[in-house]
């Protein structure tokens, strides 16, 4: 049984959590070798190599607008690395300071490029592979293992999944609060540095003239993510990339932690029904954490999340 969050009680707040690691957070690892990997429609992805001969593989999935050297990808990195785990962090479409190059960027379904990215660290011959995903790329992490169901590799060990917006459609909700402002407020800053350069290079298909008129993922989504991607609206693609229907077909052993005051998250990102998590799933709901939060102040940097990840592979592997 893994021990319990309990932060500091300063950090007894799930808005402080949630921007507390971003600014403050320093965590020194190795340079990693990075490649670019090619995709079948003339696309490229950006990866973090973490090399130390292990025949253990753990890959890590950043969250939205997030990339490879985020500090919680950095910080869940080290922690690997040091139990004997080479690690693979890889960034999306997009993501990472290089922009793709076709029209269409990241979402939170697209499996297709985790699946190219697990199938190419399992061509290297690692005999187990670990899946992790922060955030959006929790929803990707989770979506992909139901996706695959029986047919999942073997060698895939299971996965851990951090402040998972497994109901995008609710935590896209949770977004327009006015509470929530600030957040929603930065996702675009970034969201829109993106688009105009897209549409510098795509004018016939992508439009920033209203861009800022937008307040909300609802209509980002349904101005942008659907149509580049091939979904009908912003309804029409959270539900069809929303892991939460999909939990139940998952074959693996799954960890999803999602922290009872995160801003980010609805109410159904908290499913205990086991017709929802299926078997092989389960959900932990620390009181406290934030949206990617979980500060520890331990001698040796780690963070509560980084020390879940590792009791949960003891029991796995």
């Amino acid at each position: 049984m893994a021990q319990q969050y309990r932060p500091p009680r300063w950090l007894r707040s799930g808005h402080l959590q949630s921007v507390w690691p971003s600014l403050f957070r320093k965590v020194k690892v190795a340079e990693p070798v990075s490649e670019r990997l090619e995709t079948a429609d003339n696309d490229e992805l950006h990866l973090d190599w973490y090399r130390q001969g292990s025949d253990r593989l753990a890959i890590v999935s950043h969250g939205l607008e997030g990339h490879s050297r985020r500090p919680y990808v950095l910080g869940l990195a080290r922690a690997l690395l040091a139990d004997g785990w080479d690690v693979l962090a890889w960034n999306f479409r997009s993501c990472g300071g290089v922009m793709n190059r076709q029209p269409r960027f990241y979402h939170s379904g697209a499996t297709e490029d985790l699946r190219q990215v697990i199938n190419h660290g399992l061509a290297q011959g690692y005999q187990t592979v670990f899946l992790s995903g922060f955030s959006m790329g929790g929803n990707l992490t989770l979506l992909y293992l139901g996706e695959q169901g029986e047919r999942v590799d073997s060698r895939i060990c299971g996965a851990v999944a951090y402040s998972v917006p497994c109901d995008l459609a609710g935590s896209a909700d949770m977004l327009a609060l006015p509470s929530r402002k600030i957040y929603m407020q930065r996702f675009l800053k970034d969201l829109r540095v993106k688009m105009s350069e897209k549409a510098q290079t795509f004018p016939d298909l992508i439009d920033v003239s209203d861009f800022d008129s937008i307040q909300s993922f609802h209509e980002f989504d349904d101005l942008y993510t659907a149509p580049l991607h091939g979904y009908k609206d912003a309804a029409d693609y959270w539900a069809r990339c929303s892991a939460l229907g999909r939990l139940k077909d998952v074959r693996v052993p799954a960890l999803m932690v999602n922290a009872a005051d995160d801003p980010f998250l609805s109410a159904k990102c908290f499913p205990e029904s086991p017709s929802v998590l299926g078997a092989h799933v389960r959900l932990d709901s620390p009181k406290w954490g934030g949206h990617v939060g979980f500060v520890e102040h331990g001698r040796d940097g780690y963070y509560w999340s980084e020390r879940r990840a590792l009791a949960f592979l003891q029991s796995v592997t």
